[in-house]
């Protein structure tokens, strides 16, 4: 689903819960990365069970042993693959999409071009090679690309795919820009861990599969009311883990939802909406646009928590750190968070955008090129 969005100027304690939703027992090739699962365990001993949020957070990006820290999960041998490693048409499109809006906008003389999660940097490039193409229409404009990247592994790999030997990491972990480098046109790309150390200015945004792995609160709708589903250790093994219903409302259960909820089971990303206010913020002060193209629904579905381990679904809780974790996007949520200050349009299907984006006309012209056998 594609949305875009532009503008015209603490952890609680409390005992476990005994309602068992569900458990995995791991088996054979996915046993439990000790380290990972230790560290869980010692967690929730600690403070009592967690939400699952906090368990998509520690089991994605945890510092040492999380499967976006260590891992270059992209590509054939990864566990997934996205649009742009398919076919280098998904990123020309969004690169025309990118230089009609700034145009759109009077094409302001400084232009950022910020990417949120750029995989291994094939959409970056696909999309600074239309800017190359049509030199002669933005070249007045001041180009610099922005990659906010969490994934040491995967910013070494987007730094080798565009720029080669031309970049540097940062001296000291402390920079907001952890590394710097430029592309063999001069364009200067800068690396960072979060959205806000990207410098003010016209941005255009462009959040690919970035928002369906951000954390996730979920909720069960019960006799008692809106309870939330918390992650537990299993009583009856250690080294698994279950879901389990919070015995009274959380801070979260009591704040995320919306009075008129109707369905049964619940998913909120509270973290994606903080991201689309950010974007919004600074689209409204400082112009420009972003573009979302994810999995996801306008506020229908309920339970899409899943894992995925070498192209194949993987349940969410077995063998933490090791697998994908994911959940759709509610574009309803995001289009709430936005608020007014900015008008959103969509979602669209994708194939819809691409369609009339002139995918058609694009796939007369010439092959696309495959990226996995790049």
């Amino acid at each position: 689903m594609i949305s875009r969005v532009f503008s015209p100027s603490a952890a609680v304690r409390w005992r476990a819960a005994q309602t068992r939703l569900s458990c995995s027992a791991p088996t054979g090739e996915d046993k439990p990365r000790p380290s990972m699962m230790r560290h869980l365990t010692s967690k929730i001993k600690a403070t009592g069970p967690i939400t699952v949020a906090e368990y998509m957070r520690e089991a994605l990006t945890n510092p040492v042993t999380g499967y976006y820290v260590r891992n270059n999960m992209l590509g054939p041998d990864g566990d997934f693959i996205t649009s742009p490693e398919i076919s280098q048409i998904f990123g020309e499109l969004l690169g025309v999409w990118t230089i009609s809006e700034w145009m759109a906008a009077g094409r302001p003389r400084r232009l950022q071009l910020v990417e949120l999660g750029p995989g291994r940097g094939s959409l970056a490039a696909d999309v600074l090679r239309v800017f190359s193409q049509l030199r002669s229409v933005v070249g007045g404009a001041s180009v610099s690309l922005h990659l906010v990247e969490v994934s040491p592994v995967l910013s070494r790999v987007q730094a080798q795919n565009l720029t080669g030997s031309r970049n540097q990491e940062a001296e000291s972990e402390d920079q907001l820009v952890y590394r710097r480098g430029e592309t063999a046109d001069g364009l200067p790309v800068s690396w960072y861990r979060r959205l806000e150390d990207v410098p003010s200015g016209f941005s255009i945004f462009l959040a690919h599969e970035f928002f369906d792995a951000l954390p996730i609160h979920t909720f069960q709708r019960t006799a008692r009311g809106w309870r939330e589903v918390m992650v537990d250790i299993d009583p009856e093994e250690a080294n698994r883990l279950r879901f389990v219903l919070a015995p009274s409302p959380t801070p979260a259960s009591t704040t995320l939802l919306q009075a008129d909820e109707r369905r049964g089971h619940v998913e909120v990303c509270a973290v994606g909406g903080v991201v689309v206010q950010q974007l919004a913020r600074r689209i409204e002060e400082d112009g420009g646009a972003a573009l979302i193209a994810d999995y996801g629904h306008d506020g229908t579905k309920t339970d899409t928590f899943r894992g995925f381990k070498g192209h194949r679904l993987h349940d969410v809780l077995t063998a933490p750190g090791s697998a994908d974790l994911t959940a759709d996007v509610d574009f309803s949520f995001l289009r709430r968070m936005a608020g007014r200050g900015v008008a959103c349009v969509g979602p669209v299907t994708q194939r819809a955008f691409l369609k009339n984006m002139g995918i058609d006309t694009r796939l007369q012209a010439s092959p696309p090129t495959d990226h996995q056998g790049a």
